[in-house]
């Protein structure tokens, strides 16, 4: 079996973790969104990849859920001590190996998406983790500037979700670079040769809505033979990790598992998978043209991430 996963970080790495237990025999590949790439002291850094690829790599610090295991903090506490910023974002002594290996590479004329293979050659996550594209995307967001009461401003949005917790109203989200970049070689290719595709619990704006943005992505996505099954990041009307609630607001949808599959439309999702305390919005999901199941959504650990992943399957079939 071929699947096919569109994932941003620390939601999609664990349902990986999850799908790779359901299905150990599948060839998996994972599109990685890199709208929150940021380049940080002169490092190109790319958060949700190297979620991924930790996680899967069992270097994750799984209490965070990103950054590296036995993590230690010399090169951040002697930046601070220059008084370089930003000190919002923390990188930590092992993470920078990461981000310095990438740069250079990157810096030699290799793509990022050769850049990545081979970072994951040391990781072996056991899936293909190819970036969504090789151009630069970075998302930004519009919030109101606090020094210039009535006016906005866009700010990154690792400083909007990170520095400022997505407290500031988000007016717009804008995916800088986005219009002109072409999908990652293999991309494409990976949608048209699957036999199931997947959206897990992801943030659907700003992970998995950033890959759909790529000119011909969702094109591929619609045109493929594969069903495209989606998991609910939403439950009880509450996001399961994070502030996708806030980025939801600014692109004008309802925090709510019906309102994201609608978000994504009946046009793109074959089937669609919601919580058991959301069991409600079956019936009107399924009204919008997409095929709804409850389950438990909670990924509490493998063996339930795992049980997803095998309804995800379940649901694939029932609507193949």
């Amino acid at each position: 079996m071929r699947i096919v996963v569109l994932a941003g970080g620390i939601g999609g790495a664990r349902f990986l973790r999850g799908l790779k237990a359901a299905v150990p025999e599948a060839e998996i590949t994972v599109v990685g969104n890199t709208g929150d790439d940021i380049h940080l002291f002169g490092l190109k850094v790319c958060p949700d990849l190297d979620t991924v690829m930790y996680t899967l790599g069992d270097g994750i610090n799984e209490e965070q859920g990103w950054g590296r295991r036995d993590e230690s903090w010399s090169i951040r506490e002697e930046m601070a001590a220059y008084g370089v910023e930003p000190t919002w974002f923390g990188l930590g002594d092992r993470d920078y190996a990461t981000h310095i290996v990438r740069t250079q590479m990157l810096g030699a004329g290799y793509p990022l998406s050769a850049v990545t293979e081979a970072l994951c050659a040391r990781w072996q996550p056991g899936v293909r983790l190819i970036p969504m594209s090789d151009d630069r995307v970075e998302t930004h967001v519009v919030i109101d500037d606090p020094d210039k009461p009535g006016t906005r401003k866009a700010v990154h949005f690792q400083e909007y979700w990170v520095r400022l917790r997505a407290a500031p109203t988000a007016h717009a989200i804008v995916p800088v670079g986005i219009e002109t970049a072409k999908p990652a070689p293999g991309v494409l290719e990976a949608i048209a040769e699957a036999d199931l595709i997947l959206f897990p619990p992801s943030n659907p704006v700003v992970s998995v809505g950033t890959i759909l943005g790529v000119p011909g992505i969702r094109e591929a996505l619609v045109a493929a033979e594969a069903p495209v099954i989606g998991l609910s990041p939403i439950i009880g009307g509450a996001p399961v990790r994070g502030m996708a609630d806030r980025v939801l607001e600014a692109v004008g949808v309802e925090t709510s598992a019906a309102a994201v599959a609608q978000h994504y439309g009946p046009g793109l999702l074959d089937g669609w998978l919601v919580d058991t305390i959301d069991a409600a919005a079956v019936l009107s999901v399924e009204a919008a043209g997409i095929p709804c199941r409850a389950i438990p959504l909670l990924m509490s650990d493998v063996e339930a991430t795992a049980e997803m992943a095998r309804a995800a399957l379940a649901l694939a079939d029932e609507v193949r």
